[in-house]
């Protein structure tokens, strides 16, 4: 599964891939700094190449997580139903959650850090044919 994870601090996207990988969560994952870098190289993306799931950072300086949601809507028809977005986040604020409706995109709404029984319950949600799961719920779409 090709992942994006987008976040400025080197330590969380160090600790977020290990997490990944030990959980066998994906065998691609490219990491960003940058959402416009993100950003760049998601357009430059051929439909068939698209990541299957992003990990997005709200705040970030430049470009943050909203202005990359926003810039991605005149694509929102190309990447519906082929590119999960799970929105990272430190804040407890009831706003984000309540912003993050907005966008279809938006699968669900995390709290970091995330955790292992998080990355089981995403990989749950997006891989339905494997059964029932004896895990935690998959996060829904706030």
């Amino acid at each position: 599964m090709k992942t994006y994870l987008i976040d400025d601090d080197k330590l969380g996207i160090y600790l977020t891939e290990q997490l990944l990988r030990a959980e066998g969560f994906s065998n691609s994952i490219s990491s960003f700094e940058s959402a416009r870098e993100a950003l760049d190289k998601l357009l430059g993306e051929k439909a068939d190449t698209t990541p299957q799931v992003i990990f997005l950072d709200l705040n970030m300086p430049l470009m943050d997580g909203w202005q990359f949601l926003e810039a991605l809507q005149p694509y929102r028809e190309r990447l519906l139903g082929h590119c999960s977005i799970y929105i990272l986040t430190s804040s407890l604020a009831l706003a984000d959650l309540e912003k993050s409706r907005h966008y279809d995109l938006v699968t669900g709404l995390i709290h970091k850090p995330i955790d292992s029984g998080e990355i089981r319950a995403i990989q749950a949600q997006l891989q339905p044919t494997t059964g029932p799961s004896s895990g935690p719920a998959a996060p829904s779409r706030p």
